[in-house]
């Protein structure tokens, strides 16, 4: 998982036109958790989620789900199923690399779904949640900011974030607002 870590911050640092290790040498591939749910057989799961609408406060998430799927991301206001792809990952871009990117990327509002009547099975990567004794501050990335491109949002430790959001709560609205500069 570290080396696909790797992989995905040479390319996401390409993508914000840095140098390919930029990411990784801020820290960024450091401090990864990993989690597993598993969510039991419900009796009727249209009335119940498995995790409410949220985005993930780290840099990136790397999700393995089983076939019985129940992830859904926000796309223009609506829920959208993410099918299940056997043997594929879901990676989603986390607050903190919304903040970093000043907004180039954007943090994935997700939510989790009970369907059918078999229990589901997820394994879940975060990397950069879990860096709590990370004294750094992370901001908007000084190379992508201008005259014309402002910082948008003030810098912040992870521990910070993390007690931010765990203080919040998963109750749909975003941790970003905290951090805002302008709007």
């Amino acid at each position: 998982m570290l080396n696909l870590g790797d992989v995905l911050f040479q390319l996401l640092s390409e993508a914000l036109g840095l140098r390919s290790n930029h990411l990784k040498e801020i820290g960024c591939l450091e401090g990864m958790d990993t989690a597993y749910n598993y969510y039991p057989v419900c009796p009727e799961p249209e009335l119940t989620l498995g995790a409410t609408q949220h985005t993930d406060t780290g840099f990136i998430t790397v999700l393995a789900q089983d076939d019985i799927g129940g992830l859904q991301v926000l796309h223009r206001n609506r829920w959208v199923d993410v099918p299940p792809m056997s043997q594929g990952l879901v990676v989603n871009l986390g607050t903190l690399l919304q903040v970093m990117s000043n907004d180039k990327f954007t943090s994935v509002e997700h939510r989790v779904v009970l369907k059918g009547a078999e229990p589901r099975v997820s394994a879940i990567s975060f990397f950069g949640i879990g860096y709590t004794l990370n004294t750094r501050l992370y901001g908007p990335v000084e190379e992508l900011l201008s005259e014309d491109n402002p910082p948008k949002y003030k810098k912040t430790t992870i521990k910070d974030l993390v007690a931010h959001a765990y203080k919040q709560g998963l109750d749909g609205t975003s941790f970003l607002h905290h951090l805002k500069l302008m709007d």
